[in-house]
């Protein structure tokens, strides 16, 4: 019987909008295309989630990525207000599942940064009963210890578990520890998918 509904936050209760929050600060797309290689589309982003490195520091090694480009990731990222933006159905989506009797948590790649500048943007945690957001385990998806961590600290038991995430690749790794899984595409979808699971 599955007790615990488990959220992803970006491009699933949240939207991770760079694009336009870059097009917002006024980038052309030729811009937007190499700030991006610099950092966003950067192997580098994974360690603004995994909060080691300092703000500073990173941001060294995306100018380092594309040096004559420094005043422009200054300016894009040093304020990062807006670039994730919750979604209208996350909080009553959330409210619906608690009134159900389930237990609703999250488990995401996410920074110190984006949580304190885009706060708004994750207003349904607190209709949640708790969840991990990396940076403050120092831990990423979707290495297996972040999940073991969320299991144990919460003494969830994985197959009572579902995991929703629009990345495969964090699925499968949930599926291997015994958590059941479904790859979010859109609501629609994964609603479908989670009510027939809960009807088993």
């Amino acid at each position: 019987m599955i007790r615990n509904i488990i959220f992803d936050i970006g491009n699933v209760l949240t939207d991770f909008r760079w694009r336009d929050f870059l097009r917002d600060k006024g980038f052309s797309e030729e811009m937007i295309a190499r700030i991006a290689k610099a950092s966003v589309q950067n192997v580098l982003w994974r360690e603004l989630d995994r909060g080691v490195w300092s703000w500073e520091k990173l941001m060294q090694a995306f100018i380092a990525e594309d040096p004559e480009i420094a005043d422009e990731l200054h300016r894009a990222f040093d304020n990062m207000q807006d670039i994730v933006t919750i979604r209208e159905y996350a909080i009553p989506w959330v409210k619906e599942l608690k009134s159900k009797g389930y237990r609703v948590w999250y488990l995401s790649n996410f920074s110190q940064k984006i949580e304190i500048e885009c706060e708004g943007a994750l207003a349904f945690r607190k209709d949640m009963d708790g969840g991990i957001l990396s940076y403050q385990d120092q831990l990423i998806k979707p290495d297996a210890a972040i999940y073991q961590l969320l299991l144990k600290r919460y003494d969830l038991a994985a197959q009572e578990s579902v995991f929703l995430d629009d990345t495969a690749e964090n699925i499968e790794a949930a599926e291997r520890l015994g958590i059941h899984g479904i790859v979010f595409q859109n609501k629609e979808q994964a609603t479908e998918e989670l009510v027939r699971l809960l009807q088993r």
